[in-house]
């Protein structure tokens, strides 16, 4: 059975909105859009490189995120398709920065969202100290589990934070639209929402979950393959009006290592 998700979305100061790449005062966040009347015309290739569920291999370089009380998520990355994207990553974890810090936002059937030194979300830097591009790397997609950048606007303003898509088997957001009396119409199918992710991907969506909302407006550079329950665990912490979990969600460390096969 397919499961659709009406999603929480970003709010902007006291004002909620439905926002797509939105952040407010400088803030690096995810939003999901809401959009406007969808273009049901868009051609939709019938194949796409699916990248996100290729295993690591034995020596390569995988990420491990240590989550306070909650275990291990063993991240594969993507240099190839994501170069600036990882450097970065692993730059900033071999550096140690991002070792105690916290989740910060925490929306449940949709992301998880940390790598901020201040722990609100208007703080973090690159590698090379400013915001970096990372684009749009190709064949990977918000799947459940896609491991991507947060940003202000566009993939140009990256930074240290980033977030895990935290949605269940099968459960995936298209978004929606304002209706003239107010109301939110969420969408129903990737036509109606005017999606053009090729056909496999979108079957793909309808097997593992994901935000495909989210697609071509960050930039993914990892997959979880071995965690996505202790992904989806901290999910369900009780948070604030900000989205802000009640009880932190603590990253003890960030390793980069070999993958070894266990």
């Amino acid at each position: 059975m397919i499961k659709f998700k009406k999603t929480a979305l970003a709010l902007c100061a006291a004002v909620t909105a439905f926002t797509m790449l939105a952040g407010c005062k400088g803030e690096s966040t995810v939003g999901e859009s809401a959009g406007t009347d969808a273009n049901t015309n868009a051609p939709v290739a019938e194949e796409g490189v699916i990248r996100n569920f290729e295993m690591p291999e034995i020596g390569e370089k995988i990420a491990v995120i240590t989550v306070k009380d909650y275990g291990e998520i063993k991240i594969k990355l993507f240099p190839d398709a994501a170069e600036k994207g990882v450097e970065n990553f692993v730059g900033l974890a071999e550096m140690g920065y991002y070792d105690e810090l916290i989740f910060h936002r925490i929306i449940p059937s949709f992301m998880n969202q940390g790598g901020d030194p201040m722990g609100i979300g208007i703080g973090g830097k690159s590698i090379w100290g400013d915001s970096f591009d990372g684009g749009i790397p190709e064949g990977l997609y918000h799947f459940s589990g896609a491991v991507a950048y947060a940003n202000s606007g566009s993939t140009a303003t990256n930074g240290s934070q980033f977030y895990i898509v935290n949605t269940a088997d099968g459960e995936y957001s298209l978004g929606g639209t304002y209706l003239p009396d107010g109301s939110i119409h969420y969408y129903t199918s990737f036509e109606e929402a005017g999606m053009t992710q090729p056909a496999n991907v979108q079957e793909m969506y309808k097997e593992k979950g994901g935000t495909p909302s989210l697609d071509g407006g960050y930039t993914v550079f990892g997959q979880v393959f071995e965690g996505m329950d202790v992904v989806r665990a901290m999910a369900q912490v009780q948070t604030d009006a900000n989205d802000k979990p009640l009880t932190q969600v603590q990253m003890e460390s960030v390793k980069i290592v070999e993958y070894t096969g266990e």
